[in-house]
């Protein structure tokens, strides 16, 4: 393995550990933690509401864990990641939601989603999150 790929390695296994702390903290249903590894100007769009900073994603994560979401979890899989310079990465992903109770994701959960993390003083940050539901056909 040259020296650049097991960079893109480290970064790509850096990337990834924040997504995991990010469904952690929704199982644990912590908004703090969830929103930690935002940057402070992210952005996000999911399931069509718009969250122009990491503010604004706090409190609509934590009104969704205190109602609809309360003692749910979120599960993910990445299917890419590709990185546009050393310091952005762009990661699409498949997510859904086990409700409490449940054992598995309803199909309808199921979404597709796009983030754009970037390395801020070697920290990778979520800059943008967005979703939509995965075609059921």
């Amino acid at each position: 393995m040259t020296a650049t790929e097991l960079i893109a390695t480290e970064d790509a296994s850096a990337v990834r550990a924040v997504l995991n702390e990010v469904y952690a903290a929704w199982a644990d249903n912590d908004p703090d933690a969830f929103v930690a590894r935002y940057a402070a100007d992210a952005t996000a769009v999911h399931t069509g509401v718009y969250m122009p900073n990491r503010d604004a994603i706090r409190a609509t994560i934590a009104a969704m864990f205190a109602g609809e979401l309360k003692g749910s979890k979120g599960v993910h899989e990445v299917q890419s990641i590709r990185f546009v310079g050393a310091d952005t990465a762009i990661v699409l992903s498949k997510g859904a939601i086990v409700i409490a109770g449940q054992d598995e994701a309803a199909r309808e959960s199921r979404t597709i989603d796009g983030w754009v993390l970037c390395r801020h003083d070697a920290h990778w940050r979520v800059e943008a999150f967005h979703n939509c539901a995965e075609s059921l056909a």
